[in-house]
């Protein structure tokens, strides 16, 4: 039996989904439904065969992740003009990293929004502002809203 969703989207999220098996299939039949489906991915795993209908939100690991090369670069080519690519910066070597990312592979060009935001408490916020300005980087700025709504270390929401 079905279950009846009364939402209109949908965001698949949490941990890493796309190494569970059944999370593609699972995008397709709410794609099926008539769902708006978000994947929130890290980007380590390949995004090819998710189902075209989805709107991708991939993070590239910057270098002061410590994560950088689990980014799985070739992802780059599958995004699409319903996705977004998120890069969470640290420092300035963070930054210059994402610059690169952005114009090397014409990001801006290619997703919905390319979208810069501070690792909360390692950075002022206005410093990768000033930089994003300076170079007219066609980017978006956010700060990661429930860092300021509940406690920074609070997990689970």
């Amino acid at each position: 039996a079905r279950a009846a969703l009364v939402c209109s989207g949908v965001a698949v999220t949490g941990g890493q989904p796309l190494p569970q098996k059944n999370v593609p299939p699972l995008m397709t039949l709410l794609a099926d439904a008539g769902k708006t489906v978000l994947l929130e991915t890290s980007g380590a795993h390949d995004i090819a065969p998710v189902d075209p209908r989805v709107h991708r939100i991939m993070d590239l690991k910057t270098p002061g992740s410590g994560e950088v090369e689990r980014n799985l670069l070739a992802n780059l080519e599958h995004l699409g003009e319903r996705d977004e690519v998120k890069c969470v910066i640290g420092s300035r070597e963070d930054y210059e990293w994402s610059r690169e990312k952005v114009l090397t592979h014409r990001l801006h060009e290619r997703v919905r929004a390319v979208l810069f935001s501070p690792i909360f408490g390692r950075i002022d916020p206005r410093e990768i502002v000033d930089w994003i300005l300076a170079d007219k980087l066609p980017v978006r700025f956010q700060l990661q809203m429930h860092k300021f709504i509940w406690t920074p270390t609070k997990r689970g929401v």
